[in-house]
């Protein structure tokens, strides 16, 4: 794994539009209190003000430098930017737990990129309801790793 690739100004591009940008506490879609550009709040942290846009940017450098620090540790093959980008975004929605237990990650070390691109459009519910919002962004993930969209 190339230990030089960092998030691109496409994939960051993708994540704030995906995860938007609120400078006040709220519940995600899976119910976890959540603030700027869907930073989950760890035991002890809270905004009982909000913060300024120049704190969550700051917050989200550091939640991005764990998103790819997750990535260049469980992917044992070498990665486009775009499939690095894709992962770093689906890390940093989902957890680096998730991409640690998946198929998507078995097929990509084993060298089945295709199949293992395929398998990110997989992961577009809340539940057992697919979402709009995780459809799109599963979708634009697919065309960062493919550079084409998804059929």
């Amino acid at each position: 794994m190339n230990e030089s690739l960092h998030l691109s100004a496409e994939g960051i591009e993708l994540l704030k539009f995906s995860e938007g940008y609120r400078s006040r506490t709220y519940n995600d879609v899976a119910g976890f209190k959540t603030i700027g550009y869907g930073h989950r709040l760890i035991l002890g942290e809270t905004y009982p003000n909000g913060i300024t846009l120049e704190y969550g940017e700051r917050i989200l450098a550091e939640d991005i430098a764990d998103a790819e620090a997750a990535v260049k540790q469980l992917v044992k093959v070498e990665l486009t930017q775009g499939q690095f980008d894709a992962l770093v975004d689906f890390v940093f929605n989902l957890g680096s737990h998730r991409l640690a237990g998946s198929t998507l990650l078995r097929l990509l070390n084993d060298g089945d990129n295709d199949e293992a691109a395929l398998q990110l459009l997989r992961w577009d519910h809340a539940g057992s309801r697919e979402l709009p919002a995780l459809k799109l962004r599963r979708e634009s993930e697919y065309k960062l790793w493919t550079g084409k969209a998804a059929a």
